[in-house]
């Protein structure tokens, strides 16, 4: 029998009809998807999978190297340090790794994943329950196109209705009416957002790991206090040595210098910046080979470098025990916080032997592995993290100099483009999250903030501007801030501007003409340099100088631009009296920072504020108006030691005179304790883990030689006796520092 051609298919049909099938299955897909979408939106979350790793210590004892070893690239020969300006384009060196198998990733691609995670939970969540709901029919064919018209007319209900909820709340949190032009905006913003993502969705695995965004801080002693605005407490710490320097000795830099800073100095700025900053008291748990550990948090794991300077393994180890005690017992508050992993790192990139290899591999699993229990052990790793937040994330920090021509066209870009910029307020930021339908309330507003701050991702400072100053721009901050307070030779051929420099390094105090040069490579407003101004007045890293009728004289102080050989303060021309010192017992804070100490400068020079100041290596004179004599602020190690000093005059009665002035001006006044009141509120401030420690003033035994404090019974005591409060000690002796400080009267002083 012949068939006709009518019954016979037509191929060219058939696929066509395939082609149509799949477009329809991927378009109700993407409805799906989009759907999903908009339901995480409203409710969407996901457990936290990123932490920041912190590479710090003393300068130039390879925390680069070992970082790249860390993350399995080779040794750089004749690196150079981390984070000179005019040597690095990246001041903050960094990568993202898996902590599963270390190897490393973009952060912006972890964000992408963790939206897909929680767009696809709500995808399946919700394809489970349809197909719950769904009978199974002898006639598949016709239910699937009645089922898939029917699917397809539901989902655009049901997304639309999403939309609308979502267009509600952004029209309630802008106080507007939804009208048909500006409903039509919101959902093209929905879809637009939704577009830059889906794509990537299409061919990517879901992923559920943890990752560390790694950081490389430079040891310079003067970039301490650029520090304080990028160390959170939501981070973990390795700390680094040089195994082959003893810790009393000089830090040695790469050109063969000796600092005036040990290494035992430099390891207690780090320790107490990183210790101080967390107000948590929790401890955590974590097993590390078998073994279940308590610790403290932030947690800091100690390791070393330079183990190729060492004759065989176990000279390594016995030098590393040695620094770990003395670190034990200088520092005893903070044991619980630091895990010494006992990991010598060989990093000579000279050095490139299979046995070297393998033994940088071996120290770096090993560290891997350290880190990777205590990550696990975090309470921050286990904090929900809406789906918001990671496109905020990805809206603050994406790169703007993209050539790929889908990211440049994309909603993302555009937004970056033309409403992101380096330094916001917290103002602009809500703006903007609530334009784009991102916006929950301020308290999630300043979660949001502080967790992208936690990453390193800004910088949220809540104390700069009106609700708080974010930055947006990490690196380009830190190019500020140090351009600022590091001194090089002036670029210029202008002999002004050339003074300008020179009077910077010898005076410690800058013009705004300075500022204004030093920033010009930034090409910023006006607007932006008084923010970042703000900003570093916020973090005491400068302060202005007023007049002594209180004017503004566009003058700043900023103590870190001094160099360690400016000369010390002349004191032949004044009576002096004795020191008397102010700080803490070793139990509550061993060591008062640099950061602390510079603060604490600042913080003096608004209480008396005049032209007169003068800064020294780590020292100021401050003249008290109208009381004819200076206090004198100095470091010494872990204490602030306090002097006064007036005029010598040769004429008796004169002298007399101002002598006894000064002496009620100190009697009166009490500068004494307005220094100690603001040692004791910056540390409640700035170092919150020691909020409520007691400050106190202390004299120097003259039996033993030590520092002791003085307490009720010493200021019982006849005379100007105090008795020494350390144990092998306990002796009574005269102090002339009480009699110049704490017991001076009118009676017992004048004449």
């Amino acid at each position: 029998q012949q068939i006709s051609s009518q019954q016979i298919p037509n191929l060219s049909d058939i696929k066509g009809h395939r082609e149509m099938q799949q477009t329809n299955d991927h378009a109700l897909k993407e409805r799906q998807y989009f759907n999903a979408y908009m339901q995480a939106l409203q409710q969407g979350s996901c457990k936290n999978k990123v932490i920041r790793a912190m590479y710090a210590g003393p300068r130039c004892v390879g925390k680069s190297s070992i970082m790249r070893v860390f993350t399995q690239q080779e040794p750089i020969k004749s690196q150079n340090p981390t984070q000179i300006v005019d040597q690095s384009e990246k001041m903050v060196h960094l990568q993202v790794y898996k902590i599963k198998d270390r190897t490393t990733y973009d952060l912006h691609q972890i964000w992408n994943n963790s939206i897909h995670q929680i767009v696809q939970l709500q995808y399946e969540t919700k394809i489970k329950n349809e197909r719950r709901s769904k009978l199974v029919n002898e006639q598949m064919i016709t239910k699937q196109n009645l089922l898939m018209i029917d699917d397809r007319h539901r989902f655009h209900i049901q997304s639309s209705t999403l939309v609308k909820e979502n267009m509600a709340k952004a029209s309630i949190l802008h106080g507007t009416t939804i009208t048909p032009t500006n409903s039509s905006l919101f959902l093209k913003q929905y879809q637009d957002f939704f577009q830059y993502y889906y794509p990537s969705w299409l061919n990517e695995s879901l992923d559920d790991s943890q990752y560390a965004k790694i950081w490389d801080f430079g040891g310079h002693s003067i970039y301490h206090v650029t520090h304080q605005p990028f160390i959170s407490s939501n981070s973990i710490y390795i700390l680094v040595f040089n195994i082959n320097q003893n810790i009393h000795d000089k830090v040695l830099t790469r050109d063969c210098r000796l600092l005036k800073t040990t290494y035992l100095q430099s390891m207690q700025e780090w320790l107490t910046s990183i210790i101080g900053c967390n107000s948590s008291h929790d401890k955590i748990t974590a097993t590390i080979d078998s073994d279940q550990v308590y610790h403290s948090l932030p947690i800091v794991i100690l390791v070393a470098s330079h183990g190729d300077c060492m004759v065989n393994k176990q000279q390594g180890i016995d030098r590393f025990i040695t620094f770990e005690r003395e670190l034990r017992t200088t520092m005893p508050n903070y044991n619980n916080n630091i895990y010494s992993s006992r990991i010598i790192f060989n990093c000579n990139p000279d050095d490139n032997s299979d046995i070297t290899r393998a033994d940088r591999e071996k120290c770096s699993l090993e560290l891997h592995e350290i880190m990777k229990s205590f990550v696990e052990s975090l309470p921050f790793m286990c904090n929900p993290i809406p789906i918001r937040w990671y496109i905020m994330a990805t809206i603050l920090h994406s790169p703007i100099n993209s050539k790929n021509d889908d990211m440049a066209s994309s909603i993302i870009y555009h937004i970056r483009a033309t409403r992101v910029r380096k330094i916001m307020a917290k103002q602009e930021i809500k703006l903007l999250a609530k334009d784009f339908g991102l916006y929950e309330g301020d308290d999630e507003l300043i979660s949001m903030l502080s967790y992208l701050h936690d990453l390193g991702e800004i910088i949220f400072c809540r104390k700069s501007g009106e609700g708080g100053t974010i930055v947006t721009d990490v690196d380009w901050l830190l190019h500020i801030f140090r351009a600022i307070i590091q001194l090089h030779h002036c670029p210029s051929r202008n002999l002004q501007m050339q003074s300008l420099y020179d009077a910077a390094s010898r005076t410690g105090k800058v013009s705004t003409e300075y500022i204004s040069h030093v920033l010009l490579p930034y090409n910023l407003d006006d607007d932006t340099k008084k923010s970042i101004v703000n900003l570093m007045e916020t973090y005491d890293i400068l302060c202005a100088i007023k007049s002594d009728n209180g004017e503004d004289i566009r003058t700043y102080f900023v103590p870190y631009l001094l160099e360690s050989d400016v000369k010390p303060i002349n004191l032949s021309q004044y009576h002096v009296s004795k020191m008397l010192y102010i700080g803490y017992e070793r139990n509550d804070i061993p060591y008062i920072p640099d950061g602390i100490y510079y603060c604490l400068l600042s913080s003096c020079l608004k209480e008396w504020n005049n032209t007169k100041v003068e800064l020294h290596y780590q020292c100021a004179k401050f003249y008290l108006v109208r009381s004819y004599h200076y206090i004198i602020i100095k470091k010494e190690n872990s204490h602030i030691i306090l002097q006064y000093c007036y005029q010598k005059l040769s004429d008796s009665t004169s002298a007399n005179s101002i002598k006894s002035m000064v002496y009620n001006s100190i009697y009166n006044y009490r500068p004494h304790n307005i220094v100690k009141e603001k040692l004791s509120s910056l540390v409640n401030d700035r170092m919150p883990k020691f909020k409520g420690a007691i400050a106190r003033f202390y004299v120097r035994c003259i039996k033993c030689n030590k520092l002791t404090y003085i307490d009720s019974k010493s200021e019982s005591l006849p005379g100007n006796l105090v008795q020494c409060q350390n144990e092998n000690c306990n002796m009574l002796f005269e102090s002339e520092s009480m009699n110049d400080w704490i017991y001076l009267n009118q009676e017992s002083k004048n004449g």
